[in-house]
């Protein structure tokens, strides 16, 4: 089944998820493996540009099945489950990428999923921004309360880190790749996704001596993040 949005695609098919749907199509790249587990592409068509996401497995069962889920119902599909997630929160007046279309295909018991956004002009990964440059602290800060935003709304991404972080030419930061995240109650999750930010900038420090991130850095993130919580 496919779910889409008719103010960004009126018509659409099994097709429209495949490169060769597109009248162009260009696979996402990115320093540090940025790229992800799977399959990205920019494709565009009719003046309008659109990111194609496969959804692929991660860890140890990725190594066994790399792309099917275990059928537990439409709306607990990946690919819906993230639209409806990407809708909810562009409704709250979160900076997230607008989602055009999701499908499934079920074969038994497992099925396989995509999901289709609006693409972010000039949209770059934390990850690669860093290399170009070293970011000013009031970047920092907005990232701290860019995060809080989502925090204070229960939006939780499952996976924050440098390479979801997104930064557009107009330097707005989003949050990208929502795939197991969720609206929860308050709780350790909040604190647990700074946790898994910062080590994920600490990991590319150690994989590139290029990127430009301090200790210092962060701390005004913290500040930020804690006075737009209330925490300060």
């Amino acid at each position: 089944a496919i779910l889409y949005d008719l103010a960004l695609i009126n018509q659409i098919s099994h097709a429209s998820f495949t490169q060769s749907g597109w009248e162009s199509a260009t696979a996402v790249q990115g320093e540090l493996r940025s790229v992800g587990r799977g399959k990205t592409f920019f494709v565009e068509s009719g003046g309008q540009a659109f990111v194609i996401r496969h959804f692929y497995r991660g860890g140890l069962i990725g190594k066994l099945i790399s792309d099917s889920y275990l059928w537990t119902g439409e709306e607990r599909t990946r690919a819906f489950r993230e639209y409806r997630m990407l809708a909810r929160m562009l409704e709250l007046g979160l900076p997230v990428p607008r989602p055009a279309a999701a499908r499934y295909m079920r074969h038994g018991p497992f099925y396989r999923a995509d999901l289709i956004t609006l693409r972010i002009p000039g949209v770059r990964s934390l990850s690669d921004v860093l290399i170009d440059r070293k970011p000013e602290p009031l970047f920092w800060k907005q990232l701290g309360e860019v995060i809080a935003r989502f925090h204070n709304n229960r939006a939780c991404h499952a996976d924050l880190n440098a390479y979801n972080i997104q930064v557009s030419e107009d330097q707005d930061i989003y949050l990208l790749d929502f795939d197991r995240g969720a609206f929860r109650e308050p709780g350790k999750w909040q604190q647990g996704n700074l946790d898994r930010l910062l080590r994920s900038l600490r990991k590319i420090q150690l994989l590139d001596s290029r990127i430009r991130f301090s200790e210092q850095d962060w701390q005004f993130l913290l500040q930020a993040y804690d006075a737009a919580r209330g925490r300060a």
